[in-house]
């Protein structure tokens, strides 16, 4: 069955039938259920109708979990990007009940994602398989696609706010609680859930087989949930199930899910077929004719400079014209002397291990392939009469010389710096950062340009899991095995005993290690947060520009002020104002 045709019919019927902000107007108030289900694409299209508004909700989880860390960034520049200061306050973890965005935003998609998903499952509830010509096989693997999805948004509310509503009804709010539940009962829900739907989901059989699979759940991406769910488990419900998250994440690797594989390059499970790509484990299908929101402004759209189309020739703008809503955060001083934070810095992370393919200037190669992550230094062109020119900042007039930290460089030129030293928040240009493309901005005449799927899951993510919960449990060798699995694919052979972890290298991993892996390999992945939190570092520690919490209470966010005017059943979360 290829479902990803469904998702895609499915994006263009919910643009114009379903409000993504708005529960009230979704399609299930237009189309009654006894007018619309008569074919078995009918069927097959409500199921994953629910995902196109998934998709459309991961830019909220991203703003949340990586502009409250310690790597990306959204400093001032020459005017541009304060804002009010809400970056400020994600940044300096200064964020209340009236701030409203994204938190509120978060908390209302995910919630209105599962009331679309119980529509679905009690709709299907309602159906004969055999009208249809569903096999029941069939049948229940549809069934599972929007329980898993439903389980999926929990783990999203659980993570950001702890404290939630449990709703598994949408024709009868008797089922559903008014008012928040212990996060123990979300998380046990959660938990049988994905453990129930694994045995009715499909396998992915063989390698090669990902592009009939892409964009619905199988075994293997209900288990990497139920990885996900155990292995924060301390956080969230202060058990410690790291034992239960090894065990599923090595069924895992061990094939018991499907077939999966580390790709032999970085690039390959973002790349314009990254529906192919066998680490792949769970993706939403993304394409120019259809949606594309992680090539969003609130995504990595904006992660490059604002005039960085003409450095890629995509001067169309097909999503938009740049803008740099994200940059790493600063490794450098205003001196040129390099901060000795222990978090933050991704760059200088990145360069602690010589010969990493990431670390290459971004550009296209042709045929829709690219080498490089990042963007720094000058950044030059050929324009339309054959002249060398450089990306400049807007509405200035300076050329960009993008670096490694956050001040007023303006035109300076690339061996000085400013004489004004206040490197923070609020007083950066456009050369403050360096930006970094993950998902590739191929040229209006490459013919893949923004083809790729957003990856949701991929096979690092199991293994890195995998080998944390091996580090917790004193296995430091086994670990290390584990994560130069992966490893390897970044760096040239020859670098192996530098770079690779002992014993396979001369490299000690310990947690601090640990953590600053996740942040290479996952950098700007919208999971940063989280990250920090597991292992005692968001609230407690320091990096640049941002000294430690007062308390805890910001490892959830507040509930913002209209939810809790909507709902007079709800609780403020713990350290936050009524």
């Amino acid at each position: 069955m290829k479902l990803y045709q469904y998702i895609g019919a499915a994006t263009l019927g919910i643009a114009s039938l379903c409000s993504c902000t708005d529960l009230s107007e979704t399609l299930y108030d237009q189309v009654g259920t006894q007018n619309y289900y008569n074919t078995k694409s009918d069927v097959e299209r409500a199921v994953f109708r629910p995902f196109e508004h998934a998709y459309w909700s991961i830019q909220s989880r991203h703003v949340l979990n990586e502009l409250s860390a310690d790597q990306l960034i959204t400093p001032t520049r020459d005017g541009w990007w304060d804002d009010g200061g809400k970056w400020r306050r994600l940044h300096y973890h200064q964020w209340d009940v009236e701030d409203g965005g994204d938190a509120q935003t978060e908390w209302n998609g995910c919630f209105q994602g599962i009331m679309q998903c119980n529509y679905v499952i009690e709709d299907l509830e309602k159906l004969d398989p055999s009208r249809f010509g569903f096999s029941q096989p069939e049948f229940d693997n549809l069934a599972a696609q929007a329980r898993v999805l439903r389980a999926w948004f929990y783990i999203r509310l659980l993570d950001a706010f702890r404290n939630i509503p449990l709703a598994v009804s949408y024709n009868n709010v008797d089922l559903n609680t008014t008012e928040q539940v212990e996060p123990k009962r979300i998380f046990t829900f959660i938990e049988e859930e994905l453990k129930d739907c694994i045995d009715l989901l499909v396998k992915k059989e063989s390698l090669g087989s990902n592009a009939l699979l892409q964009g619905q759940w199988t075994k293997a991406g209900a288990a990497a949930l139920l990885v996900r769910l155990y292995l924060n488990a301390q956080v969230y419900v202060g058990e410690d199930r790291y034992s239960d998250c090894a065990e599923v994440a090595q069924k895992i690797l061990d094939g018991e899910y499907g077939a999966y594989e580390v790709a032999d390059r970085w690039d390959a499970p973002f790349d314009w077929n990254n529906n192919e790509c066998d680490e792949v484990i769970f993706g939403f299908p993304g394409s120019q004719g259809y949606s594309f929101w992680h090539y969003q402004g609130d995504t990595y759209w904006w992660t490059v400079p604002a005039r960085a189309r003409y450095y890629f020739n995509d001067r169309k703008a097909k999503g938009g014209d740049h803008n740099t809503k994200y940059a790493a955060s600063p490794s450098y001083d205003l001196n040129g002397k390099l901060y000795e934070y222990e978090l933050g810095m991704p760059v200088q992370n990145f360069r602690k291990y010589p010969g990493d393919e990431r670390m290459k200037l971004y550009r296209n190669l042709g045929n829709s392939t690219r080498e490089g992550m990042f963007l720094f230094g000058y950044l030059e062109y050929t324009d339309e009469d054959g002249s060398t020119k450089r990306v400049a900042a807007p509405e200035q007039p300076y050329d960009l010389y993008i670096r490694d930290a956050v001040g007023r460089f303006q035109s300076l030129s690339p061996d000085r710096w400013p004489a004004d030293k206040t490197s923070n928040l609020m007083n950066g240009d456009h050369n403050s950062g360096w930006h970094f493309a993950k998902y590739p901005f191929y040229s209006d005449d490459d013919a893949h340009q923004m083809e790729s799927d957003y990856t949701e899951i991929r096979l690092p993510e199991i293994i890195y899991s995998l080998a944390e919960c091996k580090l917790r449990k004193g296995d430091p060798r086994g670990a290390a095995v584990l994560l130069n699995s992966v490893r390897k694919r970044n760096y040239p052979a020859e670098n192996y005993n530098q770079v690779l972890y002992a014993p396979e290298g001369t490299v000690t991993l310990d947690e601090r290690e640990m953590l600053a892996e996740w942040g290479r390999e996952f950098f700007a992945e919208s999971r940063r947060r989280i990250d920090l939190i597991r292992f005692g570092k968001f609230s407690r520690s320091s990096w640049w520009d941002k000294t430690p919490d007062v308390d805890n209470h910001t490892e959830i966010f507040p509930i913002m002020r209209p939810i809790l005017n909507s709902n007079r059943s709800l609780k403020q979360n713990p350290g936050y104002n009524d």
